[in-house]
């Protein structure tokens, strides 16, 4: 554990980096949503379309791997919203709770740690659970706050996911990269430079941001927010391990990457998610903050345990 944990050192460093500097004022934090902005629509969509270019839609997809993620996942989430409901919250705040316990930090986090600690190999199972996680699962938020509230119904609400995930860029990007390695032919060589250059600076860039809007993060409501951490941090992990290792049986380095994937903290996307919808949000600040200290200790004690694991 003491070798994955020096490794992962590097990456919550600059992520207390980022905290730092907005803590100390040196950051604003109109700053610091350019900052996420620059990362979430140019830096880590150069690298994500990149990765993608470079694999086929076989080395992404891969049912057993979809199936023990989307099991695990969708039952945490079952679980945060039964939490919910059984202290009496309304479907809104239930959706959002559940939002915290299974959806990880994957784009800003995910992608450039699980890479560099597990290989490059562990890039396209990535791809498909952040894939996952923003097709499947923010759709159903969508659906689920938009259908409590008697907002739009049937073909109009289909638009709006369906509009919501054109909007995403990083699933624009992930699309655009595997229309380029469908097509057989290999990007330019100003072309590759160009992505290249601007995607490495979505590795510190998405850390230094992620840092930056934890200062402006509140820690009130704790007591539920540590529930939503432990959810997120310990049984979404567990049950992702569950489906990967025991009930569909997938490829072992698949199946570490998946809990990998599903230890993350809780994803600064639902605090955007919280403030546009207007639902919890100090609860949803909260649980990022938490779960993100947290994650220091718990992410290298879960990725050391599953990479033990005999294959």
């Amino acid at each position: 554990m003491l070798a994955i944990f020096l490794k992962t050192l590097p990456f919550f460093g600059l992520i207390g980096l980022g905290y730092l500097a907005a803590r100390l004022k040196f950051f604003s934090e109109e700053a610091s949503a350019h900052l996420t902005k620059f990362v979430f629509y140019f830096a880590l969509s150069a690298m994500l379309f990149r990765f993608s270019a470079s694999l086929s839609f076989s080395e992404i997809f891969d049912p057993r791997l979809a199936a023990a993620y989307l099991w695990g996942t969708a039952f945490v989430y079952g679980i945060g919203m039964a939490v919910a409901f059984l202290r009496g919250l309304d479907t809104p705040t239930a959706a959002i709770e559940a939002q915290c316990a299974a959806i990880g930090n994957t784009g800003f986090l995910g992608v450039p740690m699980l890479a560099l600690l597990l290989g490059q190999e562990a890039i396209g199972p990535i791809i498909l659970i952040l894939a996952i996680d923003l097709i499947v699962f923010s759709s159903a938020l969508t659906i689920l706050v938009t259908g409590a509230r008697g907002g739009v119904r049937g073909l109009a609400l289909l638009r709006t996911v369906g509009l919501g995930l054109l909007k995403n860029p990083m699933i624009m990007s992930i699309s655009a990269g595997l229309l380029v390695s469908a097509s057989g032919q290999s990007l330019p060589a100003p072309l590759e430079e160009f992505v290249a250059t601007l995607g490495a600076a979505a590795t510190p860039g998405a850390l230094f941001a992620i840092g930056a809007s934890l200062a402006s993060k509140s820690a009130e409501r704790l007591q539920i927010a540590a529930w939503l951490s432990f959810a997120k941090l310990i049984l979404h992990p567990l049950f992702v391990a569950l489906g990967a290792f025991v009930f569909f049986r997938t490829d072992s380095f698949d199946a570490v990457v998946a809990v990998s994937a599903a230890a993350l903290p809780v994803a600064g996307n639902v605090f955007i998610l919280a403030q546009h919808y207007g639902i919890a949000p100090q609860r949803v600040s909260a649980s990022i903050l938490i779960s993100t200290a947290a994650s220091i200790v718990t992410v290298s004690a879960i990725i050391a345990v599953v990479t033990a694991l005999p294959g």
